[in-house]
């Protein structure tokens, strides 16, 4: 059986271990600028078989939150690439996640204060986080408009550049599409916010189709051994839901698997919440099937809620990567502390989103403890 600190290969990479440090936004990139604040906090994590960033805004229309870094200005690139140079001095590897928010935005964070965008004019019942006077707080969702047909190869095209300029100019080792918790793709692909009657909406085909065509644009820029994708079949996250998604992504899988991907990233069950949902059933080994029975080789990364003994159950049932959130927060040497059974920093939830050092990178390793 499989040990979390066994190495594996993963697309052009070789892991030293199956322990992947998950995408957590932290709020502490003013201006959509990664600072030298966020090059210690990757750095100190740097052990993880894989570091994915937070997630990273591909545009200014991709934002969607107060003080979250982008990858769309070259003050940005350079402040990334600070932060893959020196994860790489210590021997660490990185992906950062491409990401456009969509409706999940609000108008002061949107290019001259106009309405995010959406595959449907559709409220996101949920809530953004906005900084003012130096204070952070959470807000409701703006009222979206509806992309048309003409602006969607324009989102491609962001996510290829975004793509090309992330591994070419910030020096990161490969990318993670996000595609997951109510955000832009996940929403094209999901009934509960994509009502369109064009070529992007009513059938799966049709709501799969914009998430394919950034897949594949992403992987004919960087090569798919560079290229993760990111989702959340049944998340409620940000107010999605679909009415039925086994078909919709058991489709999908099948038309992922030509595509030669580093890896699939899924979240199961309810982000930051229980894997299994009552009034929302899922077979995750059916939608592996799917991707495998169709030629799918990346490695199957598993997330939600794990801690060593259910990373380790996981790895027996097939998955081969098991990303942690929360626990990396408060412990940047968590590779070793799960190797030695080592006891855990407990994470200050009043830290999470924006601030300083404290909460961010003043958790004790454990040599230091």
């Amino acid at each position: 059986m499989p040990s979390l600190f066994d190495p594996l290969p993963m697309g052009k990479l070789h892991l030293p271990n199956r322990i992947v440090m998950a995408p957590l936004t932290r709020n502490r990139a003013p201006n959509a600028i990664p600072t030298r604040l966020m090059t210690e906090y990757y750095t100190q994590r740097a052990s993880a078989g894989l570091l994915i960033t937070e997630a990273t805004a591909i545009s200014a229309q991709g934002q969607g939150y107060a003080d979250v870094p982008g990858l769309y200005g070259s003050e940005q690139l350079d402040g990334w690439k600070a932060v893959t140079e020196s994860v790489h001095a210590h021997n660490g590897r990185i992906f950062v996640q491409l990401w456009h928010v969509g409706r999940v935005s609000h108008v002061d964070l949107q290019p001259d204060g106009q309405k995010p965008v959406a595959p449907s004019a559709i409220t996101a019942h949920t809530r953004t986080y906005l900084i003012k006077d130096g204070v952070g707080s959470f807000v409701p969702t703006s009222e979206p408009r509806a992309l048309e047909a003409e602006e969607l190869p324009g989102i491609v095209h962001d996510y290829r550049h975004a793509a090309r300029h992330a591994v070419s100019t910030a020096g990161f080792d490969g990318v993670e599409v996000h595609g997951a918790n109510g955000y832009l793709l996940d929403q094209f692909l999901k009934t509960g916010a994509n009502r369109r009657a064009d070529d992007y909406g009513g059938s799966i085909e049709n709501r799969a189709r914009l998430m394919l065509e950034v897949m594949r644009a992403v992987v004919g820029e960087v090569g798919g051994g560079r290229t993760g994708l990111r989702i959340s079949p049944v998340t409620p996250a940000n107010d999605i839901d679909d009415e039925n998604p086994q078909p919709l992504f058991e489709y999908l899988m099948k038309q992922l698997a030509p595509l030669g991907l580093a890896y699939l990233h899924i979240i199961e069950g309810a982000t930051g919440g229980p894997r299994e949902i009552a009034d929302r059933p899922f077979d995750y080994d059916a939608m592996r099937e799917a991707y495998r029975s169709a030629g799918g080789k990346g490695a199957w990364m598993v997330n939600n809620g794990y801690d060593k003994a259910l990373a380790e159950q996981a790895l027996a049932r097939g998955a081969d990567l098991v990303a942690f959130g929360k626990l990396f927060i408060a412990n940047p040497d968590l590779v070793q502390r799960l190797r030695k059974d080592a006891p855990l920093n407990p994470p200050d939830k009043t830290t999470f989103f924006g601030g300083d050092a404290h909460g961010y990178t003043d958790y004790p390793a454990l040599n230091a403890a």
